[in-house]
């Protein structure tokens, strides 16, 4: 009985790293995006979603029609990618998902107010994993 609860908790281990490993090999949607500031802190605009979008994987955020949200970054097309901002929640409603910045697709939402100009060209960064 002890080995079969081993293997349990071994297999369910290995699963919950699995995302760690395929993160590995996700796709860059851009190299370049543009901000208010070199480090992409300042808010760029408040922007309401038009739809409802359920993230693909943890670099993007799910959003509901008629939430507001904060917009950081706007990511520089590139071939056949869609257009993609960054940004984060905003709303006391929507408290558990406040702080959290991830992509969504800008042709759901729509600007409600420009904040400042996003100018300046910054290139995106690919954070280095590191192997066990």
């Amino acid at each position: 009985k002890m080995s079969r609860v081993y293997w349990v908790v071994l297999l369910l281990c290995l699963g919950l790293m699995c995302p760690l490993v395929t993160g590995i090999f996700m796709d860059k949607l851009a190299s370049k995006k543009l901000c208010a500031d070199d480090n992409c802190l300042y808010t760029i605009s408040l922007a309401r979603a038009e739809d409802d979008y359920n993230a693909p994987d943890c670099r993007f955020i799910n959003i509901k029609k008629g939430q507001l949200i904060y917009v950081y970054s706007k990511l520089v097309k590139e071939k056949d990618s869609g257009e993609f901002w960054a940004g984060s929640v905003y709303g006391e409603q929507y408290e558990d998902h406040m702080g959290t910045v991830g992509y969504f697709p800008s042709s759901l939402v729509s600007e409600q107010h420009v904040y400042q100009e996003a100018n300046k060209t910054v290139p995106t960064t690919v954070r280095n994993l590191q192997k066990p």
